[in-house]
């Protein structure tokens, strides 16, 4: 039999007790370990021996975690190993990101132990890092679909700006964060039993107090309550589901979603911003923004920043898209990140937020929250549906979205523009999550060959 060759990491890691929680994570994958107790030894290890993982502290004596990576990036033909760095601060890992220090990530201390064991199998099996951002339904479709596909790692970051049903009753009773499109989100990366996904999804039809609320969002709440915040009680109901990636939501922070029309009039939380009650749909949303302001959750940004493709949509443009942009630091995270920018353009448009819009409407305000031509493909539906569904949609003043003047996009954006059978005509039109799944498919396979 061939000899198997062991991968191996080498750790600069000051504390005792946290080598020794790492060693036994991961002890049932048999790599071999290097320990050293300070920078220079690290740095020194590297350049005489091969190495398939680095995890640094960043603050080691002797040679600091950002000296090392500098000290790699300035040596030409080196070809340096993946780089793990533990990070204690936002300054930390601010310090980090912005070295764009290639093949390095960023795990923030404390660290849940199954986030830590799956970060480092990414690593090692090289896994492709997916990031995506939105909510509602579009997100739910698109989490479904990449969850079939092989080889990927998947960070669903969910809008924080839902106020509606079941979901605003809880948040305003308990000042939690919503927890309607987490749990979407949660069931979509589920690899738990089918009954009990079902349970999460259980809208109550009768009883007071309880009717028209779901399953989950009970859960989510009793467990946001139990663990302190809904970040906690996200981490805790991931293990419950064993779902396959991370479930985050963008903020911490329970905000209000505000919108301000061409008119000059305001629509306050994002069900009125949604329905677009008592307005005329034909006037567009001029200015989008969150009271309080929002700051980004950590764990948001370091998922963008290790991403190697970052998709945005598919879902309503204002309220589950770029409610994610305008959350601080967001945009600039995307902005800054290496990844591979992808939006998706939603299939209808939507009385109010996206009234007769184009793809280049969309696409025009998505860099207006950028603040940067950022995009790198632009994925819009090419499907012909049925006289009867465009009947159906046109008396709600719903119409595909389409693009009738290809020469001023190419203008607005240095993105790819890629047009493909996207939709499903069932009860709603929309994106099928198997076809959405095989197209996107097809953009990280072209990217992977060129890295």
């Amino acid at each position: 039999m061939a000899d198997i060759t062991l991968m191996r990491i080498l750790s600069a890691i000051t504390s005792e007790p946290l080598v020794v929680l790492m060693k036994r994570a991961l002890s049932r994958f048999n790599y071999e370990w290097e320990d050293v107790e300070n920078g220079l030894d690290a740095f020194q290890r590297v350049m005489t021996r091969k190495f398939d993982l680095v995890i640094l502290e960043f603050d080691l004596p002797r040679m600091s975690a950002l000296e090392i990576l500098r000290r790699f990036g300035s040596l030409e033909h080196f070809n340096a190993p993946p780089v793990m760095v533990l990070t204690l601060t936002e300054d930390q890992r601010l310090q980090i990101e912005s070295g764009h220090f290639h093949r390095t990530e960023i795990v923030a201390r404390p660290m849940a132990i199954r986030k830590f064991v799956g970060r480092v199998q990414q690593i090692l099996h090289q896994s492709v890092r997916v990031a995506c951002l939105g909510g509602g339904t579009g997100l739910f479709t698109l989490l479904l679909g990449l969850k079939s596909l092989s080889g990927i790692s998947l960070a669903s970051i969910v809008s924080m700006s839902d106020d509606g049903g079941s979901t605003g009753k809880l948040r305003d009773m308990f000042g939690i964060l919503p927890p309607g499109d987490i749990r979407r989100s949660l069931v979509a990366l589920s690899t738990a039993p089918d009954l009990l996904n079902e349970l999460m999804q259980y809208r109550f039809k009768r009883g007071e107090g309880l009717a028209g609320h779901t399953l989950g969002n009970l859960f989510l709440t009793a467990l946001s309550e139990m663990r302190g915040s809904m970040p906690q009680a996200v981490k805790a109901i991931s293990e419950i589901l064993n779902i396959q990636g991370e479930v985050i939501p963008v903020t911490d922070t329970v905000n209000t979603l505000k919108a301000r029309l061409e008119n000059g009039s305001t629509l306050e939380g994002e069900r009125r911003i949604d329905l677009f009650e008592g307005h005329d749909p034909r006037v567009r949303i001029s200015e989008l923004w969150q009271e309080p302001a929002a700051e980004a959750n950590p764990e948001a940004l370091e998922a963008l920043f290790n991403a190697r493709f970052i998709i945005l949509g598919p879902g309503d443009l204002f309220t589950s898209v770029i409610s994610n942009l305008i959350v601080g630091s967001i945009a600039e995270a995307i902005c800054s990140s290496r990844a591979k920018k992808i939006y998706i353009c939603n299939v209808m448009t939507k009385p109010g937020e996206t009234t007769d819009f184009s793809v280049g409407d969309h696409v025009r305000e998505i860099l207006k929250y950028l603040k940067k031509d950022a995009l790198d493909y632009v994925l819009c539906s090419s499907t012909a549906f049925s006289e009867t569904s465009l009947e159906k949609y046109a008396e709600k003043s719903q119409i595909p979205v389409v693009e009738n003047f290809p020469d001023q996009l190419r203008s607005l954006t240095k993105a790819e523009v890629l047009w493909a059978d996207m939709g499903s005509e069932s009860e709603l039109v929309r994106h099928d999550s198997v076809k959405l799944a095989a197209e996107l498919k097809k953009i990280l396979e072209k990217e992977n060959r060129h890295l």
